[in-house]
């Protein structure tokens, strides 16, 4: 297939990755792989800045369908991230984070690749890794997501590994939810809490009907057309995580183990571009 970016366009710093000897430690995520304790966001933090400076690393599946090499899929220039999606996997932070307010400005350019060219545009932010990368699938991490999928938009993933390691964390959160007309789980404030140990909760709003298609939409979805911009945040204070999209809050836990580690932006065979990927004090007020 005719490759996208020629090479110009690639960042420098992006070409340059860990060493492939620490990629095959597989050393578990929860201190980052810098192995320096969870830190508390006390100043902004631009996550462009630690790509410019090589403090993060990439875990691409590479017996997926797509598996272009990671700096041919993670492309930042100037001040905008462009993920291909010709990959499944995660550009990850190498250092650990708690108590922060993550805000992320996308937009879908409309490309998609390969068994997904006719599915739902896809991605989403990993919060609180932990464990081996390619625990689940030989692509993701154990994690908690922030889904961004057309028609899902905030829904929340608890991510297992399932692995038979006592000394493995185990992912888990309580969220008030739900039970749709399909039987899914669904954000509902103010309904009983239930503990999360696997699997996804809807978002408020998405409706029933949802199906893997591109383009799908739905009157009470949040998200702006195909080329506009969208604004993901979430505020992870203590063991709870919000969710924002749009500026409306759609999801919520409580409870939530671990409460810190890397953060990961994935590429799930969308091209999605990103103007804005930062970590803030949970008490700045400004956006």
């Amino acid at each position: 297939m005719t490759r996208i970016f020629p090479t110009a366009l690639r960042t420098a710093s992006l070409l340059v990755l860990l060493p492939l000897s620490l990629l095959a430690e597989q050393k578990p995520a929860a201190s980052g792989r810098s192995g320096k304790p969870a830190r508390a966001v006390t100043e902004k933090i631009n996550v462009f800045d630690l790509i410019r400076n090589g403090e993060i690393y990439y875990h691409l599946n590479p017996k997926a369908e797509l598996h272009d090499k990671p700096e041919d899929v993670f492309l930042l220039k100037d001040k905008e991230l462009t993920i291909t999606g010709r990959g499944y996997g995660c550009l990850y932070t190498a250092d650990s984070f708690k108590d922060y307010r993550l805000v992320v400005e996308f937009k879908w350019t409309g490309r998609t690749w390969g068994d997904r060219a006719d599915r739902a545009r896809d991605n989403g932010i990993l919060l609180h890794c932990h464990g081996p990368e390619g625990a689940l699938g030989g692509t993701w991490v154990a994690s908690i997501e922030a889904q961004i999928i057309e028609g899902g938009m905030g829904d929340m993933l608890v991510l297992n590994s399932g692995l038979p390691d006592a000394g493995i964390q185990q992912t888990k959160a309580s969220v008030e939810v739900e039970t749709d007309r399909d039987g899914e789980k669904r954000w509902k404030p103010g309904a009983p809490r239930q503990e999360i140990l696997n699997g996804r909760i809807n978002w408020e709003k998405r409706h029933e009907d949802w199906d893997d298609k591109v383009g799908i939409r739905f009157a009470d979805d949040l998200e702006a057309p195909i080329g506009e911009w969208n604004k993901l945040e979430v505020i992870a204070r203590g063991s709870t995580l919000v969710y924002l999209f749009n500026g409306k809050k759609v999801n919520e836990a409580f409870d939530v183990h671990p409460g810190e580690g890397p953060i990961g932006i994935q590429t799930e065979a969308a091209e999605m571009v990103v103007r804005r990927y930062e970590l803030l004090p949970l008490d700045q007020t400004k956006p």
